[in-house]
């Protein structure tokens, strides 16, 4: 498939095609005039990939799960459930994370001097 057809199937730019390919997330072969050439389970991979940035993953991540998905001796749905699974665990980790900075930030906030004692607020004064 030529970088035009693949980007309508998948839904994407040719911009975004080149770029995971950048990034070694796709591949493409070479015609003797220089068009990029896809596989046509490429489209399948581009919506994976975007799939999982719509869930958070970075094309870091996506590109680091790629070989395990499709070379695992397990079920791709099971290394999925994995790969998830520890998402989850980071994104909860994150959230306790994020809501100790907001406890700390209310009370501040409804302290009757919210800066720490012994803080200089006057680098705040114009």
């Amino acid at each position: 498939m030529k970088i035009g057809q693949v980007a309508k199937a998948a839904g994407v730019s040719c911009d975004a095609l080149r770029f995971y390919e950048e990034r070694g997330l796709i591949r493409s072969t070479r015609a003797a005039n220089g068009y990029r050439h896809y596989h046509p389970d490429t489209v399948q991979l581009v919506h994976y990939i975007r799939t999982a940035q719509q869930l958070g993953f970075s094309l870091a991540e996506v590109g680091e799960n790629l070989p395990a998905l499709w070379q695992s001796s397990n079920e791709p749905a099971e290394r999925l459930a994995a790969v998830f699974a520890q998402k989850l665990a980071a994104i909860d980790e994150r959230i306790a994370q994020l809501q100790g900075l907001r406890r700390a930030l209310s009370e501040r906030a409804q302290a009757v001097c919210p800066l720490a004692p012994g803080l200089d607020d006057s680098h705040t004064r114009g």
